[in-house]
């Protein structure tokens, strides 16, 4: 701020910071503390402390909600796996190779029926 006297008052006259601020980085936290977080979060549920966890652990209500359905979400994945083996996976060239059998069946019955065809005309 750049502070002007007129006529016996001071003035404050806002001047933007040519300072740059550096970018903030994005939190990344680990699933241990996830898990131990959700725990005390509803251990405290009952008694209305849910505000303070957030406030001591500087995160947002916002924050919890996502981590309970990332929870859920892992909960449900693992729960609705299928036993057994896992099923085969797909070969690109199978559609290829299939295709290139049949062609090769059909140039065989040709050949097949152009030889037939040679051995009646060498016969006349």
């Amino acid at each position: 701020m750049m502070i002007e006297a007129q006529k016996d008052v001071l003035v404050e006259r806002d001047v933007p910071d040519s300072e740059v601020t550096p970018k903030a980085k994005r939190r990344i936290f680990k699933a241990a503390y996830k898990k131990r977080i959700l725990a005390e979060v509803e251990a405290a549920a009952g008694s209305g402390n849910i505000g303070e966890i957030l406030r001591r652990e500087g995160i947002y209500s916002s924050t919890l909600t996502g981590w309970r359905k990332e929870r859920e979400a892992a909960m449900d994945a693992a729960f609705s796996q299928k036993r057994g083996p896992e099923p085969t996976k797909h070969n690109p060239l199978a559609g290829e190779n299939e295709k290139l059998r049949r062609r090769n069946q059909r140039l065989e019955e040709d050949l097949r029926k152009a030889e037939l065809i040679i051995e009646v005309q060498k016969k006349h």
